[in-house]
């Protein structure tokens, strides 16, 4: 080698060495793709108020009970008392090692943990824990808190954190407050995200009964104490006045009540009588009818009710009825497609809704995730090319839409084209009964949680009974509900796919073949495809913004395809009635608003 080309090996090996080293190095925060948008000396984030009073309370209603105060375990993880973890109210008893920020759309900054480092394939993750992070007792959280959470949920929690460790190959302690995750071949680049928001649970506090049920006040790092328990009916929450993360800039503005309650409800006609009597402060609401006409109580009026709108940047929610194709009336494609096509979205909206609801269609509708209106890319069709078989050509190129009937209730031309449809899949009217070869009828049941989900199903009964379709509806109490839906015992239920400009991982538990059968999961459907699992896999290990759009595209399309719900409807606000003695910040997030950064006025 002559001299020039030795210099030349010399000064790529050092460019190599210093891309690395720029790239490893630890970070205040992380994001599924490119940078953070706050710099690592960021004030607070952008929708919280800085300068927010504290002290005061707030009460929060929810319809349903509780019985647990553990939200990690499979026993109970339905009727686990709101607050202790949870994404609406705040995480208030349990934090994890860093937090999202609502105004990006997945991207971390640091808690419990200062730092984060990782190499440019995300194949490890390095953690440097805040020396000022505490537990409520007063004892450090550590290293060993950290890999004894992994221990404890792989062996005794329930999905997802159980299955976390299938992706990690070790866990180690590096120096006084360092813990480093390396991953195997099974994680992608969202995993680091993933393990970051994971909570963390302490080591020399958890009982070594951890897998049952208990009403104990558990020991977390959070803001706030649980304070008093009344099991079913409320559980009331108290700041930490030793709260070890009150000055971070991730903290700043938020948790600003010195008490959060929640009370239970039986059902929302009850929840609602109650929030309008003012016995708790906030009531989100999602039905136009009510919002419209249900307002008119004299608080409102004299001014004491606030009803506010909120705008987000995020996909609409997909809300639907939910086939669980584990059963045989829903096993072939073509019966789910004729089923669809019978929901007459056009009356119920105009006579039931004031006319104020969208139609669904797509699981990232009114984003550039979603696949309606837009023809496959080249990237998508590569993607998809092994899987042609499971696509309609109407959705690759851009042109399927749900069925529009004309709105009668009586769509003669609509409800032809379904009986069409399930005379392909094998049956034909025997007098007023729709029948399979077997001579069997045509029936289901449609499970319902309240009576909100209970009077759609009533409008989509009455259509599907014009074609001999029987429907029984079916409304049953929280617990009953919580039970059947966790062992897949339904045949449909109504169900809402939260949509984000980040999907990932959460993918694999609705969608995924390995959540197909595991309690705990959230393939209501039973999907189990092969194409579903390559794209999730796709979505997962996406570099850039291109490649991660079609990839998620791509998932759309498969999912449209395979008629697995029936879309219903969206609003493209957020409505919130609040109590006067509550405020929040005039700015709301990318997720619209957040809960955690409201105030008491003084």
């Amino acid at each position: 080698m002559n001299w020039l080309s030795r210099c030349a090996a010399i000064a790529m090996t050092l460019t190599s060495a210093w891309t690395v080293g720029a790239i490893a190095q630890p970070k205040h925060g992380i994001a599924i793709i490119g940078e953070p948008a706050l710099p690592a000396d960021f004030a607070n984030l952008p929708y919280a108020n800085p300068d927010a009073p504290k002290g005061g309370n707030i009460g929060y209603g929810v319809a349903g009970t509780f019985d647990n105060l553990n939200p990690f375990i499979l026993k109970s993880m339905r009727t686990t008392a709101r607050g202790v973890i949870d994404t609406a109210f705040g995480n208030l008893v349990f934090e994890s090692l860093m937090q999202r920020s609502a105004d990006e759309p997945f991207t971390l900054y640091g808690l419990l943990a200062e730092t984060i480092d990782t190499d440019d394939a995300r194949t490890w993750a390095e953690f440097q824990l805040n020396p000022n992070a505490k537990w409520s007792d007063g004892q450090p959280v550590t290293p060993e808190d950290v890999i004894f959470t992994y221990e404890t949920f792989t062996a005794k929690g329930r999905p997802p954190y159980s299955k976390r460790m299938d992706k990690i190959a070790k866990i180690e302690k590096t120096g006084e407050r360092g813990v480093k995750f390396t991953f195997n071949e099974k994680a992608d680049r969202e995993f680091p995200l993933i393990i970051a928001l994971t909570p963390i649970i302490p080591r020399h506090a958890t009982a070594a009964a951890f897998d049952q049920p208990s009403l104990n006040p558990p020991v977390g790092s959070g803001p706030y104490l649980v304070d008093k328990i009344d099991p079913g009916t409320r559980i009331t929450f108290k700041r930490n006045p030793g709260y070890w993360g009150k000055d971070l800039p991730i903290k700043r503005g938020l948790d600003n009540f010195d008490t959060v309650s929640i009370d239970y409800f039986k059902d929302e006609t009850a929840q609602f009588e109650a929030f309008s009597k003012g016995l708790f402060d906030v009531y989100p609401e999602g039905d136009p009818a009510k919002w419209a006409k249900n307002y008119d109580f004299p608080a409102v009026k004299d001014g004491k009710v606030i009803k506010d709108v909120f705008v987000t940047g995020t996909p609409a929610n997909m809300f639907s009825f939910v086939f669980n194709t584990r059963r045989a009336v829903f096993a072939d494609r073509k019966v789910r497609t004729a089923l669809a096509m019978l929901y007459d979205f056009e009356w119920t909206n105009r006579n039931l809704f004031e006319g104020a609801y969208s139609r669904t269609g797509s699981f990232w509708q009114n984003s550039e995730l979603s696949a309606l209106g837009v023809p496959a890319s080249a990237g998508e069709k590569a993607l998809l090319q092994p899987y042609a078989g499971k696509l309609l050509p109407e959705v690759m190129d851009g042109t399927w839409t749900p069925v529009k009937t004309d709105g009668s209730g009586r769509d003669r031309a609509t409800m032809l084209k379904a009986v069409t449809l399930l005379k392909e899949a094998g049956y034909n009217l025997a007098g007023r009964k729709m029948t399979g070869a077997d001579g069997k009828p045509l029936a289901f049941e449609i499970l319902c949680a309240n009576g909100g989900e209970e009077k759609l199903a009533l409008v989509y009964q009455r259509t599907l009974a014009k074609v001999g379709i029987d429907a029984e509806v079916r409304t049953v109490d929280d617990a009953q509900y919580q039970q059947r839906r966790q062992v897949w015992d339904y045949d449909m239920i109504l169900a809402t796919y939260s949509s984000s400009l980040s999907p990932g991982i959460e993918q694999v538990g609705r969608w995924g073949s390995s959540s197909k059968e595991g309690e705990g999961t959230f393939n209501y459907a039973g999907v189990a495809e092969p194409g579903i699992d390559a794209m999730i896999d796709a979505l997962g290990k996406a570099k850039t913004r291109p490649e991660f759009v079609d990839a998620v595209r791509a998932l759309d399309r498969l999912l449209i395809s395979g008629q697995y719900v029936v879309p219903l409807h969206h609003l493209k606000e957020q409505w919130i009635a609040r109590w006067a003695r509550v405020d929040h910040p005039q700015k709301s997030s990318l997720f619209g608003y957040q809960l955690p950064t409201w105030w008491a006025k003084q």
